[in-house]
């Protein structure tokens, strides 16, 4: 988007959306694997993943939030996920994280049969350190890290992407940070950019919106981006938000 939102002749400008040619959509990896390969790996089909985030997000040690996430495993939940501020503080450093988190999911699928997974928050302060820990995690057994990619940036989400293709991880993605672009609307960017863009950059799943709950969205409009993010091809639908015919293959 270069300089132009901050033209001093400009009050406010948002860009809905955007239509990515697809000679420069081949210039991208892409997700590290995929919806497919991840059920593959999970052997499991025909249904939702259920899962859930540990509460509360902050304050447990790493010893009582293993216990937590193994209470949800055992418990019938496909998976666990750190939330987006989960990451090394005083009270739980990552690695004892990490490693209580990782006998929890062990310990769930002896006792279930099942396989199970926690998605282990990589995102750093520097690339270096985030490879680390997604290194880390793999030497482990987990199956899967997740990322913070507004926070993070793009080139180190795209630098997790590439290694948790090389390496067998999935990654799951989340967007913290993203109502500061784009909740305001007469300014900044919608949602479905920034989901273009993380489609480019890599990503497995990505949190999109509940439509109820919580947090702010349309069900037409976020169904729209969940499209884009999950099909081969979508068509222009104005009333889904969908601006443009978005080949990406």
């Amino acid at each position: 988007v270069g300089n132009v939102f901050g033209f001093k002749a400009l009050r406010a400008l948002r860009l809905e959306d955007l239509r990515i040619p697809p000679a420069y959509t081949k210039t991208f990896q892409g997700p590290p694997h995929g919806i497919q390969v991840e059920r593959d790996k999970l052997n499991k089909y025909g249904r939702p993943l259920l899962g859930c985030t540990i509460k509360p997000k902050l304050g447990l040690s790493a010893k009582n939030y293993g216990r937590a996430v193994y209470e949800c495993l055992r418990g019938g939940l496909d998976f666990t996920k750190d939330d987006e501020n989960v990451n090394s503080q005083p009270f739980m450093r990552w690695r004892d994280r990490f490693l209580f988190c990782a006998e929890a999911i062990f310990k769930s699928q002896s006792e279930t049969g099942e396989i199970k997974g926690h998605y282990l928050n990589a995102t750093a302060g520097t690339c270096e350190e985030m490879i680390k820990r997604a290194v880390f995690a793999r030497e482990l057994g987990v199956p899967i890290v997740m990322h913070d990619y507004l926070t993070g940036g793009f080139t180190a989400n795209t630098t997790l992407a590439h290694y948790c293709r090389d390496n067998g991880l999935l990654l799951h993605i989340h967007r913290a940070m993203h109502a500061v672009i784009d909740r305001q609307k007469n300014h900044g960017m919608h949602f479905r950019v920034l989901a273009k863009a993380l489609r480019l950059s890599g990503g497995d799943h990505v949190h999109a919106g509940t439509v109820v709950g919580k947090l702010e969205g349309e069900r037409e409009i976020t169904l729209g981006f969940v499209d884009l993010l999950r099909d081969d091809f979508v068509e222009k639908d104005r009333s889904r938000g969908i601006y443009f015919t978005q080949p990406w293959v």
